[in-house]
Parts: C-alpha cells; sequence; structure tokens
C-alpha cells in the first residue's frame, strides 16, 4: 500500500509540477526479468521510473546511506528499494539483484553510477551490464530528461516540463555466460548508454549529451 500510494503521489506531483510526459511506456515487459537502466540527474529519478513502468512495480538499487536517513530510509524500504554500498564490491547487493532478475522482477540501475553533477551523460558503468548478462535478462533503455531541473541541487521544486523515454529492450544473445568478460560488458554497457543518449537527442535534451560520447571504449567507466 505504501509503495502504490506513493507512486500515485509522485505521479500527482510530477503532473503539477513537471507536466510528465511518459514516451514508451509499452516497451517495458510486463512480466519476467528485466534491468531498467536509466540516466540520472536527480533524487526525483527512482519515482519517476517506478510511474513511467505503471502498472509493474519494480525495484531500485538505492546507495545505503539513504536508508539511516530518519523517516526517508522507513519509506524507501517499503517502496521496494534495497541498499548498496557504492565504491565497493557490494556481494550481498549483487546476490539480491540476481536474485529478483531470475525470480521474474524487474530492477532499476542507473548505470553511470551515480548523480550527474552538471546534467550531462556520464561514462557507463560496467556493474549493470554485468548484472544483465549473468542473469540473463534484457536491458530496457530510459532517458529521464529535466529532473534535475525540478528538484536542483540548490533545493527546493521548481516547474519544468519532464519526459521519461522508455526504449526497446536490449538482449545480446551473443554475449550468453560471458558475465565475467570485460570486453562483453563494455559492449552491453556502451550499447544501452548510447542508445540513451540517442533518446535524449530526440526528446530535446541534445546538450545532456557530451560531443564525442562513447566514441571509444576509452570512455567506458571500468568499476
Amino acid at each position: 500500500m505504501i509503495y502504490q500510494f506513493g507512486r500515485f503521489l509522485s505521479w500527482c506531483v510530477f503532473k503539477i509540477f513537471g507536466r510528465l510526459t511518459v514516451i514508451g511506456r509499452e516497451h517495458i515487459p510486463r512480466s519476467g526479468g528485466c534491468v531498467l537502466a536509466a540516466n540520472h540527474t536527480s533524487y526525483a529519478d527512482p519515482p519517476l521510473v517506478g510511474v513511467a513502468a505503471f502498472p509493474r512495480k519494480i525495484w531500485f538499487m538505492a546507495k545505503s546511506e539513504l536508508f539511516d536517513v530518519p523517516v526517508l530510509g522507513f519509506f524507501i524500504r517499503r517502496t521496494q528499494a534495497f541498499p548498496v554500498k557504492r565504491a565497493s564490491a557490494d556481494r550481498q547487493a549483487l546476490r539480491r539483484t540476481h536474485e529478483l532478475l531470475t525470480g521474474g522482477e524487474a530492477v532499476t540501475i542507473f548505470f553511470e553510477g551515480g548523480r550527474s553533477t552538471d546534467g550531462r551523460l556520464q561514462p557507463p558503468e560496467l556493474g549493470p551490464a554485468m548484472i544483465a548478462l549473468r542473469a540473463d535478462v534484457p536491458i530496457v533503455p530510459i532517458a529521464i530528461v529535466n529532473a534535475d531541473q525540478l528538484l536542483p541541487r540548490s533545493g527546493g521544486i521548481r516547474f519544468t516540463h519532464l519526459t521519461v523515454v522508455c526504449g526497446e529492450p536490449l538482449s545480446f544473445p551473443h554475449l550468453a555466460g560471458k558475465h565475467a568478460d570485460r570486453e562483453a560488458l563494455r559492449e552491453v554497457s556502451e550499447a544501452v548508454a548510447r542508445q540513451v543518449a540517442v533518446m535524449l537527442r530526440a526528446h530535446g535534451a541534445a546538450d545532456r549529451v557530451p560531443p564525442g560520447y562513447l566514441e571509444s571504449s576509452a570512455d567506458c567507466a571500468t568499476t
């Protein structure tokens, strides 16, 4: 009930303050395990993905520090979020994610590893690709536009125009069983990030894509 109420409340806020538009919702599988891989500029991103995925419930990886915040920690534990320790190989979080995906659940992972400080796409990390290949599930690329304008780092909430674009699921059958192969992970990570970049450019956010983004594999993060 808390999850459903939170999603409804978020939808109201996003519609009132952000005139939210969701494009491609039909691309999110109604059942079966999948990774929803989105760009990340704001604390509004997790509930935005949750609203975009309606009617499906989804799970979220959230940095462990948030679970220690009074009130916030109480609620995020009850909205299908689970903690991950950043800047480390959190085996417990990886195991939990694998169990959810192989159990037919959808899990949101922000492929840049953390919030972008300037609103532009950062190099993708290899972790989401490893998780998806290991669980043998598709990845749905998701582009979020203007979440950082809704909730700027300076504080408060502002009126803007939010857009969430869900791309077609990406599968990599030729890379099956290669979740420990760095080149395979790089291929998957870059394919997802490039698709998000394409969607951002197509929906009025070309300035969020750095010039020459992922022109070479050296642009892909190694963590």
